[in-house]
């Protein structure tokens, strides 16, 4: 009996992820990149503009600017391509190594940056931007 309510439920009932990987909204305006919805893709992420911004402008080499909670990027990239390196971001900066979840925060520890997960106690060292 239990299996076959298992299988009446919907698939998103079944999914425990409770962290979605929000999408960067982004379009292109002259030669500039505009992010939209950056403020609330740093809410979502709980990370410090200053890291983003500037991992953001070393993977995309141009300049990164937050302008009235927009993010400006001073090139030309596709939805996709800003999206390929935010995700790149989280899977480095924010997810945790040992168990993927996204309950971390920087700590320092003898000089070194330490990404630390409060759900399963894991340190790793943050690689530098």
């Amino acid at each position: 009996m239990l299996d076959r309510a298992y299988m009446l439920l919907p698939k998103e009932a079944l999914n425990k992820e409770r962290f979605e990987m929000p999408d960067m909204q982004s379009h292109i305006q002259g030669k500039k990149t505009i992010v939209g919805n950056f403020a609330q893709v740093l809410k979502a992420i709980h990370r410090e503009e200053r890291h983003i911004l500037k991992y953001l402008a070393k993977e995309t080499a141009t300049s990164a600017v937050l302008s009235e909670g927009k993010l400006l990027l001073n090139s030309k990239f596709t939805r996709d391509q800003v999206n390929k390196f935010f995700h790149a971001y989280i899977t480095q900066y924010v997810l945790c190594h040992e168990c993927l979840k996204p309950d971390t925060k920087f700590v320092e520890q003898q000089g070194i940056k330490m990404m630390k997960c409060d759900a399963c106690g894991a340190l790793s060292p943050v690689k530098r931007v």
